[in-house]
């Protein structure tokens, strides 16, 4: 790992990316119904949010959770291919971990895979984008 080699613009769009695929994943159509319900939430609960505090450190531990990948990733052999893998690899542990803590919780599976799953996804795409912008300089 070069530190040097860290593309400061591609971590902040693929740390960012992760609201994109958050706002899909958890909204009506797709998941959202049955996160809350899982999460025992009402929506006066999620309405009642601070909606600073939740976005403002999303966006930070996302972009932490980017720049961490960009390190392993800062090679000049690194390119889309192997950023997406090690993106998806990413992935799987965090879903481990977020399976840990969730069966600890006792959580359903239902609601262990949509959340593992959100990880799996966002740090796939958050690879694929480090993985692209190194290859391209």
């Amino acid at each position: 790992m070069d530190i040097n080699l860290v593309n400061w613009p591609a971590v902040v769009v693929a740390g960012l990316s992760a609201f994109a695929v958050g706002g899909v994943w958890y909204s009506r159509p797709l998941f959202g119904n049955v996160w809350m319900k899982d999460s025992g939430l009402s929506e006066e609960q999620v309405k009642a949010g601070n909606k600073g505090k939740i976005f403002g450190f999303t966006a930070l531990f996302s972009v932490i959770m980017s720049a961490n990948l960009a390190f392993f990733l800062a090679d000049p052999k690194v390119d889309i291919k192997f950023g997406t893998a090690a993106g998806f690899a990413a992935g799987i542990w965090t879903f481990g971990a977020i399976a840990t803590h969730s069966l600890f919780e006792l959580k359903s599976w239902r609601h262990i895979f949509i959340n593992g799953g959100y990880s799996v996804v966002s740090l796939t795409l958050m690879g694929l984008i480090l993985g692209a912008w190194r290859a391209h300089i």
